[in-house]
Order: structure tokens, then C-alpha cells, then sequence
């Protein structure tokens, strides 16, 4: 049997690490979610190479580290380099989209403003 895959959650809102745990396991209810509050503790995460997510969702706006900071130090590390990793937001102006795409992100997703928004989107990615 394949090992359940493995979600990183980036993002210092504890009301959204909920609600996106609760949508991905509605989807896959044997993936794993691993929370981080902001990119240090991220980073810091992913130093550990025994733990290597499947996909990476980063919150643009945080303390200490930035999305945009929080996705350059991700892709420095080589072992991650075929993890999605998708910048996750609630706005995004074009040029905001394309600097966060040219930096190695899999794609920019604005976040839905309803559970059933959040797993319709996430049906697209996990599936």
C-alpha cells in the first residue's frame, strides 16, 4: 500500500490550518497535515530530511518570513525541488503572481471565501 502523501501548510492563521486540513482530508482522508505558523518554523520543518511534503501551501502575508522569503529558502533546498509548492492568498495583483511564479512556485491560488470553495480547489490539486 502507498504511505499516505503529505501536506504542508504554511500559514500563522490557526482558523484557516483548520479549515484547510478539514478540506484536504474531506478530499483524501488519509492525507497527513503538518502545520507551520510562518516560514522560520517552516524552514526549520523542512531542514529535517525525514519529512518531505508532497505539497507546500505558503500564506503570502506572515511574521517573521514572508511567503515570498518562505518560498526563495524552499526552493534553495535541492531535495525539494519537484514539491508543489502553491503561494496561497486572499489577493494577488498580476505582477505579484508572475514574481511568485518566476520564483519557483507551482502556482498562486487565492483563497476561497467557503469551506466547499476551499475543497473544490483542493479537489483540482490532490486528486
Amino acid at each position: 500500500m502507498a504511505s499516505p502523501r503529505r501536506c504542508l501548510f504554511i500559514d500563522d492563521d490557526v482558523d484557516d490550518q483548520e479549515f484547510f486540513c478539514d478540506a484536504a482530508t474531506t478530499i483524501d482522508p488519509e492525507i497527513l497535515c503538518t502545520f507551520a505558523s510562518n516560514g522560520v518554523e517552516a524552514i526549520a520543518k523542512l531542514k529535517d530530511d525525514s519529512f518531505t511534503p508532497d505539497f507546500i501551501f505558503i500564506d503570502m502575508n506572515m511574521p517573521k518570513m514572508n511567503g515570498k522569503e518562505t518560498l526563495e529558502e524552499i526552493r534553495k533546498m535541492e531535495r525539494l525541488n519537484e514539491v508543489a509548492v502553491f503561494i496561497y492568498s486572499t489577493a494577488a495583483a498580476p505582477r505579484t503572481t508572475e514574481e511568485m511564479m518566476a520564483l519557483g512556485a507551482t502556482d498562486f491560488l487565492i483563497k476561497p471565501s467557503s469551506v466547499q470553495g476551499l475543497q473544490d480547489l483542493l479537489g483540482k490539486i490532490l486528486k
